[in-house]
């Protein structure tokens, strides 16, 4: 029997008619729209989907042939696998491998649940940093914390990009091979 459990690099970009990246399906639900006309592959994946009758590359990439407005949000979502995304699972404050979250200005003394207020940390620095703002402590963080920005973002969200999706994405190649 196949194995057909899915694998890391098992998502499918979708494009639409514009070429404009939508989203990310399962390869089943990318090949269901190719079979049904409503989708077209533009990047072929690895292997190939077998039925009794066809063989289907399994596809990377698709584009809609019909154009789909879709509302975008502003803003991405702030949520804990975003935030240790964004800071590449690295502390804030020491570098060292990150566990938590922590408020820059603790929420316990009015700060807000924000992108610009809320950091990755190890439990180390998060528990002697406590109710405290780094300022008091003499720390200061290497990078100033900002809400992510982009397509790759607003598409992806926290999921690590396949290279080949790079140019669509307006990722440089690198920057999805090291993500992968």
């Amino acid at each position: 029997m196949p194995d057909i459990r899915p694998t890391v690099g098992s998502g499918v970009l979708v494009l639409n008619a514009t070429y404009e990246p939508l989203c990310v399906v399962s390869v089943r639900r990318a090949a269901i729209l190719v079979l049904s006309a409503k989708a077209v592959c533009v990047a072929d994946g690895d292997g190939f989907l077998h039925s009794v009758r066809h063989e289907l590359p399994v596809p990377s990439v698709v584009r809609l042939t019909r154009y789909v407005r879709v509302p975008f949000r502003a803003t991405v979502g702030l949520s804990r696998r975003a935030i240790f995304a964004r800071d590449s699972w690295r502390c804030a404050y020491c570098k060292g491998p990150a566990e938590t979250i922590d408020h820059v200005f603790p929420r316990s003394r009015g700060g807000r649940h924000a992108w610009e207020n809320v950091v990755a940390a190890c439990a180390r620095c998060n528990h002697s940093k406590g109710d405290k703002t780094p300022a008091e402590l003499g720390w200061r963080l290497h990078t100033k914390p900002a809400a992510p920005k982009g397509v790759a973002w607003r598409v992806l969200g926290h999921r690590a990009p396949d290279p080949r999706w790079a140019s669509w994405l307006d990722l440089p190649a690198e920057a999805a091979e090291a993500a992968a």
